[in-house]
């Protein structure tokens, strides 16, 4: 594990990779939200604020579950929305599967290049959008983006959290992208290529945490996931120490899920010469 230590050398003394992008993209924001009323309608906006072509951006919500009147804000804000009720496949994962099934004709007709997966409470930089399709246009098919904090003074619990993403962001993805190795996605702001959920058959990952399953499904397979280290988004982090506790017991849970399932497959990567696969079997 201390080839972490390599890593922070890397990002404090080697410049980061500069990439220009030849084509514009189009790209769909896809919003999975239960009962964020109060917050979604302002991502919406900063999604359709873009310093980018309007008529290349799309912007989904997927009203999970909700009682409350996320997908009238959703709306209001100028976003397609979706309402899914189903109290027996709950979470993210199961949302984000039944989106692409559910409006995959709308989704074909519209002909999108690859696919924005972000958290209701996220903010974006004018210039996010800009910044992935720099990247994505240079041929990494799976990107994840700089995590930064809406709340980082609101107490140490908060300050906690922004200072593990950050350091995860500078100090984790950006040296494994200078060293050409594959990044890990976190939670929240990170880019699927279009080819990548056709391949998979729409969003097949439902453990716990379903980002790092992605992860190391892609890498397992050989992919290599990129970081757009100048595309900022703002999560909200929390404040409680009961909000931390549930949440950090759901994390190690989830977890021990993704080791039970693709910790063998990990393995044989790291047996057959991938760096990327031991990075990632040592991640969970």
């Amino acid at each position: 594990y201390a080839y972490q230590f390599f890593y922070l050398v890397v990002a404090l003394f080697k410049k980061q990779k500069k990439f220009v992008a030849k084509t514009e993209h189009k790209y769909a924001f896809v919003i999975p939200a239960r009962d964020e009323s109060i917050v979604v309608g302002e991502l919406v906006l900063s999604a359709l604020a873009q310093n980018y072509p309007s008529e290349k951006i799309g912007v989904y919500v997927i009203a999970d579950n909700c009682t409350d009147n996320t997908a009238e804000a959703a709306r209001k804000a100028g976003a397609t929305v979706y309402e899914r009720n189903d109290n027996l496949k709950v979470g993210k994962g199961f949302a984000l599967d039944w989106f692409f099934e559910t409006a995959s004709d709308k989704l074909n007709e519209e002909d999108y290049d690859g696919f924005i997966i972000l958290d209701a409470d996220n903010v974006l930089d004018k210039d996010y959008l800009l910044e992935m399709n720099k990247v994505f246009d240079n041929g990494y098919d799976i990107l994840t983006s700089y995590r930064n904090s809406k709340n980082f003074d609101s107490n140490w619990i908060s300050a906690a959290y922004s200072l593990w993403f950050l350091r995860e962001a500078r100090y984790l993805n950006d040296s494994r992208m200078q060293l050409g190795t594959s990044c890990a996605i976190s939670g929240t702001g990170f880019l699927v290529g279009a080819n990548v959920i056709e391949g998979n058959g729409g969003w097949i990952h439902h453990l716990l945490t379903e980002d790092i399953e992605f992860t190391c499904d892609s890498v397992s397979k050989g992919m290599k996931i990129g970081y757009a280290s100048k595309a900022v988004l703002y999560d909200e982090q929390p404040t409680k120490f009961s909000q931390s506790y549930t949440q950090r017991l759901r994390w190690a849970k989830g977890f021990y899920q993704v080791f039970a399932n693709y910790g063998g497959k990990l393995l044989k990567g790291v047996f057959k010469g991938s760096f990327s696969c031991l990075d990632m079997f040592m991640t969970v």
